[in-house]
């Protein structure tokens, strides 16, 4: 039997050998994917805002045995965002997987969300990561195994709600931007997308701190209950790996079952 028929089904989930660089690491999704990396052999480059918390991830990527790298950076600049593939191959030689994360507005009635609050989003959830998959896609050609790009859009990026205007439009330009990526540069470098629902990380600390809007949001989700960031590092641990070798240009909804969105802003009537 060839090798590939010999592997065991949980080898293909590991990332051994490889470099991967996560943006908006320094905390919940992003640091979960971070650390599931490491756990299955991937070195990380990993940045974010704030180094006191990129210092907390690495520490416990390094604790599994593999390397990390820490780039406090604003990554509302895509300059600044593409910097982080050359970081990858300067210090590890090498760059497989990029997984743009980094991205996010505040809700706001539409008639109070203004052009620029519109492009602000855009750059900050669409133009980073095109700048980063731009400056990774030659890196990843010199590697005979190619690579893989993950986009974390959301499910409001498809679900229509009062208040996600410019959040919900950039997300699914994402969406979208993820389809149109993955046909560009099929088949040597694949691009997939996550939409997550709600996950509890800090993000959503002010639902899950209020036992009547955490029970509102539950009650609202078919699977009865707010995900977990490890559920989202498992999807991007799957995308990433020899796993999900023959995905390109799909979006992975991980939200609980979500037909409708669970988060009613409150927003009235005009």
């Amino acid at each position: 039997m060839s090798e590939t028929r010999t592997r065991s089904i949980l080898d293909r989930f590991r990332l051994d050998g490889r470099a991967a660089v996560v943006t908006g690491a320094g905390r919940g999704l992003g640091a979960a994917i971070a650390v599931a990396f490491a756990e299955a052999g991937a070195d990380v480059v990993i940045s974010s805002r704030t180094a006191e918390q990129l210092d907390e991830v690495a520490e416990q990527i390094r604790a599994t045995g593999r390397r990390a790298v820490t780039v406090p950076a604003d990554l509302s600049d895509p300059e600044v965002t593409a910097g982080l593939a050359a970081t990858a191959e300067a210090e590890f030689g090498r760059l497989d997987i990029v997984v743009n994360n980094v991205g996010g507005t505040f809700p706001r009635a539409l008639l109070e969300t203004s052009a620029s609050s519109l492009e602000k989003a855009f750059r900050f959830n669409v133009a980073t990561a095109h700048a980063l998959t731009c400056a990774a896609v030659p890196l990843m050609l010199r590697n005979d195994t190619g690579g893989s790009i993950i986009n974390i859009t959301s499910t409001m990026g498809r679900l229509p709600g009062r208040g996600y205007a410019a959040y919900g439009t950039a997300k699914a330009a994402l969406a979208h931007y993820t389809r149109l990526a993955a046909e560009d540069l099929a088949p040597r470098v694949r691009v997939n997308g996550i939409a997550p629902g709600s996950i509890a990380t800090s993000a959503l600390e002010i639902v899950t701190g209020d036992d009547t809007m955490r029970t509102a949001l539950e009650g609202a989700t078919p699977l009865q209950r707010i995900g977990d960031p490890a559920e989202i590092a498992a999807a991007a641990v799957y995308l990433a790996s020899d796993a999900g070798a023959y995905s390109t240009g799909k979006i992975l909804e991980i939200d609980g079952g979500l037909i409708k969105p669970n988060m009613d802003l409150g927003l009235p009537d005009l």
